[in-house]
């Protein structure tokens, strides 16, 4: 007989299957069987709704969604695990970040969570990463959560009903927070884990509702997918263009500012967090965004106070007593509270997600140690230090354990996210950078200053978007600059809307020696830290490390 394509249908059968879907998707092909409801698709006004229908989540006085992620509020990356098999063995950097896990032990999690499925209410959503047709990765999200898969279609790209029905399946992620694995029994550290699975293309998450694992799970893979298979420089950061088409990338962790500091009314927003550059573009990885909104106010952060509306999801966040208004101040569970919404949320956000080559590269650190000036124009050869060195802070509550600053170096300033060794993604950024010299790039300080991290102030959030305007402006071009006795940074002596004072990190100290003696530890922990590099890098980088005396 003939086979015939049907069109995607949509049924309404309680107990069955309730949505859109493609004709020839089947739970049942991939292990998934018995189960009570399948929802395909759903609208997010509907998931909203299916979600208070269970009681899983309530609406604010905004309409947005507000759920609780339960036991996890964070990532926790000692739980995440790569499959090391013939495709991966010789090319992911195993080791703390990618830790390899046996294929016996994937298969038997994948059955077990498989099984878990029987019997309950199962949602998908189809959706896709990477604005860039060239690069276009299809993914379908499986879970036993409504407001999980409305997440999903938050922060991924969203297919039309016609590219639902035609498209196939490239990714596969299945999400069982309910699911608790036997640890050490199932070859696992504890109960909750995040494999993904290269060769199949499958990424199963169980045992934490913590929806950062979905979004950082794909990052992980086009991370290792585009720079290894077609040279394209894969980057933890968000990306906003000009009215002239002049592209700006923010590169940093969370809590460093890239979600507030690309979020700017005056300037089309390309993307939140997670971006590929090719030979002639940027490109947004993502559909949505995913902000931290402790502290949150109309007046800090216009654009993202502006977004938490219906159809947004805010997460972990407490409510003034007796009402349903966000106090963002709150910490009932974390500091890591979050809001998660479509990118058309913000109002000048560019519909295709897609922009130029950059003219403009800012490095955010959270310097909890004070010491670094608040912006500081860098060679390439220290671009190439810096960016591998992704020196910064942790914040409080984006990682489980963290309740306190903690400085550290992240590789790219996204080590936990890369799994090829760091200097690949380093070597893509050098040529680049060598290939168009125009391009600036920045060393931003919105951590400290003052002081260290108990002592000294947060660096003003006023400052650092006009010192971002200068540069964008080039106005930052005609201005003396001086240069840091330690770290060999080049910074400017002015700036509009910015004290003098504020410039020169050492001018904000009230005690010099002891700037002086802070200024000289973390030059020494950045030469330990890019220890593990040198064997690598290149003249240039190396001839950019800051000075330290050599001990007697």
């Amino acid at each position: 007989m003939r086979s015939i394509k049907l069109p995607y249908f949509k049924i309404y059968i309680m107990g069955k299957v309730i949505g859109i879907k493609n004709s020839s998707a089947n739970l049942e092909d991939l292990g998934i069987k018995n189960t009570l409801s399948q929802y395909w698709n759903l609208t997010q006004e509907e998931l909203v709704e299916e979600t208070i229908k269970r009681n899983q989540g309530q609406l604010n006085d905004t309409g947005a969604l507000a759920v609780c992620t339960g036991e996890f509020t964070g990532r926790s990356p000692k739980d995440k695990f790569f499959v090391k098999d013939s495709y991966t063995e010789n090319v992911l950097d195993w080791g703390d970040i990618n830790i390899p896990i046996s294929a016996e032990v994937f298969e038997k999690l994948y059955n077990k969570i498989a099984n878990y499925f029987e019997g309950k209410e199962v949602f998908v959503r189809d959706c896709y990463a990477c604005a860039k047709d060239e690069y276009r990765t299809n993914v379908r999200v499986v879970s036993e959560l409504p407001w999980a898969t409305m997440f999903a279609g938050n922060m991924f790209l969203r297919p039309t009903q016609a590219e639902i029905e035609s498209s196939q399946t490239d990714w596969l992620i299945l999400h069982a927070p309910g699911f608790k694995a036997n640890g050490a029994e199932d070859g696992i550290r504890q109960h909750n884990f995040s494999i993904i699975n290269l060769s199949k293309k499958i990424a199963i998450i169980g045992g934490s509702a913590y929806t950062g694992e979905i979004k950082k799970g794909i990052f992980s893979v086009l991370n290792m997918v585009l720079p290894h298979e077609h040279k394209v420089l894969s980057m933890h950061c968000s990306a906003n263009a000009g009215e002239q088409g002049d592209v700006a990338l923010f590169f940093g962790l969370s809590g460093t500012g890239k979600t507030t500091l690309s979020a700017d009314p005056e300037r089309p927003l390309i993307g939140d967090d997670e971006h590929g550059w090719d030979s002639n573009s940027v490109f947004n990885f993502e559909g949505g965004c995913y902000a931290k909104c402790i502290d949150l106010s109309a007046e800090k952060e216009p654009d993202i106070y502006g977004a938490i509306k219906h159809g947004a999801i805010l997460e972990n966040i407490g409510f003034i007593p007796g009402t349903r208004s966000v106090d963002y101040a709150a910490t009932p569970y974390t500091e890591n509270t979050r809001v998660s919404y479509p990118l058309h949320f913000i109002k000048n956000a560019l519909p295709k997600s897609v922009g130029g080559e950059p003219k403009n590269i800012f490095f955010l650190t959270y310097d909890a140690f004070g010491v670094l000036p608040p912006i500081s124009q860098l060679t390439v050869g220290q671009a190439m230090y810096y960016f591998l060195s992704g020196f910064t802070s942790k914040v409080a509550g984006t990682e489980v354990g963290v309740v306190e600053p903690q400085t550290t170096f992240s590789a790219c300033f996204g080590a936990v996210f890369l799994p090829l060794h760091p200097t690949k993604y380093a070597e893509l950024l050098g040529e680049k950078l060598e290939k168009n010299p125009d391009i600036k790039v920045w060393l931003l300080n919105t951590g400290y200053t003052g002081g260290a991290y108990g002592t000294g102030k947060r660096m003003s959030l006023t400052h650092t978007r006009a010192l971002i305007k200068s540069a964008l402006s080039g106005n930052l071009n005609n201005v003396t600059y001086e240069t840091h006795p330690v770290f060999g940074l080049k910074f400017p002596t002015a700036c509009d809307a910015v004290p003098a004072q504020v410039l020169n990190p050492r001018n904000t100290w009230e005690n010099k020696d002891a700037y002086d003696t802070k200024a000289l530890d973390l030059a020494k922990a950045f030469a330990k830290n890019f220890k593990k590099f040198e064997g690598k890098a290149s003249e240039e980088m190396k001839a950019a490390a800051p000075k330290v005396p050599t001990e007697a």
